[in-house]
């Protein structure tokens, strides 16, 4: 973590540089801006960068020195989501729709209520639609004196250049594998050796991290994705892969749309004064239940979509891994507990074609963020991953 900084800028994880920014625009008011833009590869901390932002926007630290205190009520309610003058927009969908900005450019025209900013955060601000950031547009260049946007995305490019250009730009590093593991080992109690197999497998993606150094099956699931390469001999194989990932991410997300369902749905039945147990609803019940049903749809290709994209950069990893092994290079491996199959891949595929895989790999995802069909993308990747020179069985 970073060590130096103080309160809430302290979950930031390697960005020193970031903190130490912040902080000042937040105590200085001549270093502040009413638009902001956090971009930063998975897993560096973007939402949390600006969440912790807001949070020193809002602190009620006496005599505003160091803000960001993480005791405070304004602190506090920000971490928690709860702070009456923050708006934090964390989509479910594929995109953020036209309707929804506006619905955002509106409540950014009305005034704080309580804290010193009204703060809006959008998480995924790359997920705006071209109509929703033209709705944007004149509320991020002209918003009333006491508004900030918090915009979230992988990279400048992920957003048009009319949205981009009227926020002012922190850009978040990879954390290094060793500043996560001790966040893993400070912060949930994980061992020195898992931690540090989950930070460098994750590729220091906190989150992910975590989940590998405290979930069994996704470990295994991990294992089972990087053995992917050494397995497409041929077309059929190639077809079972792709089946198999697509069948995987799909019952996941089945399986946690499912139980969400199922608690929206008698939440929703409850506000409306309805029995969640009646056998049939009224018409005017079922309108809403419709809503809901699709509304939860859309959250369960999202999460299949994300899980997916999880997988393939696990698989890519591996070409990665096996690149840098041949070239020679003194890099750390990210799959260092699987470096005989890297080896077998790196003899089986030339350093040509393994950045061809590469490319097929980022080729898919790409096709995925523009909603494309899962099986199909995935099949389509896995034809191109076939190993060279082996229709018919394992390279040599």
């Amino acid at each position: 973590m970073t060590a130096d900084a103080p309160g809430v800028f302290a979950q930031l994880v390697g960005q020193d540089v970031v903190s130490t920014q912040l902080q000042h625009a937040a105590r200085e008011a001549g270093a502040m801006t009413h638009a902001w833009l956090f971009t930063g590869p998975p897993g560096s901390g973007r939402s949390v960068a600006a969440r912790a932002f807001a949070a020193a926007l809002q602190c009620e630290r006496p005599g505003g020195a160091d803000p960001g205190c993480g005791r405070c009520g304004g602190c506090r309610t920000v971490l928690a989501g709860s702070h009456p003058d923050l708006l934090v927009v964390a989509t479910t969908e594929t995109f953020i729709r036209v309707d929804r900005a506006r619905e955002l450019a509106l409540a950014a025209a009305s005034q704080p209520t309580g804290g010193r900013w009204r703060v809006i955060l959008v998480e995924d601000a790359d997920r705006l639609n071209e109509q929703a950031a033209d709705a944007l547009l004149k509320a991020l260049e002209e918003p009333p004196p006491r508004t900030v946007w918090l915009l979230c995305a992988p990279s400048l490019e992920d957003l048009l250049v009319t949205v981009r250009s009227r926020c002012r730009h922190i850009r978040l590093r990879t954390p290094p594998v060793h500043a996560v593991a001790e966040l893993l080992q400070q912060r949930d109690g994980i061992d020195v050796a898992m931690a540090h197999y989950a930070a460098r497998a994750a590729q220091s993606h906190i989150g992910v991290a975590r989940r590998l150094a405290t979930d069994e099956h996704a470990r295994s699931r991990r294992r089972q994705v990087t053995g992917i390469p050494l397995g497409l001999r041929d077309l059929g194989a190639a077809l079972a892969a792709a089946a198999d990932l697509h069948q995987e991410a799909g019952a996941g997300a089945s399986a946690a749309s499912a139980e969400e369902a199922e608690q929206g749905r008698r939440e929703l039945l409850r506000q409306l004064g309805a029995d969640p147990d009646a056998r049939t609803q009224p018409p005017s019940v079922r309108m809403h239940l419709k809503r809901l049903e699709e509304e939860h749809k859309r959250r369960a290709r999202r999460q299949q979509h994300d899980t997916i994209d999880a997988a393939l950069t696990d698989l890519a990893s591996v070409y990665r891994d096996a690149l840098v092994l041949g070239s020679g290079a003194q890099v750390e491996p990210v799959n260092a507990t699987e470096l005989d199959q890297v080896r077998q891949v790196a003899r089986a595929m030339t350093p040509e074609e393994l950045l061809g895989a590469m490319d097929g790999i980022g080729v898919a995802r790409a096709r995925l963020i523009a909603n494309g069909a899962p099986l199909l993308v995935l099949e389509a990747m896995m034809i191109g991953l076939i190993l060279p020179n082996s229709p018919a069985g394992a390279p040599t």
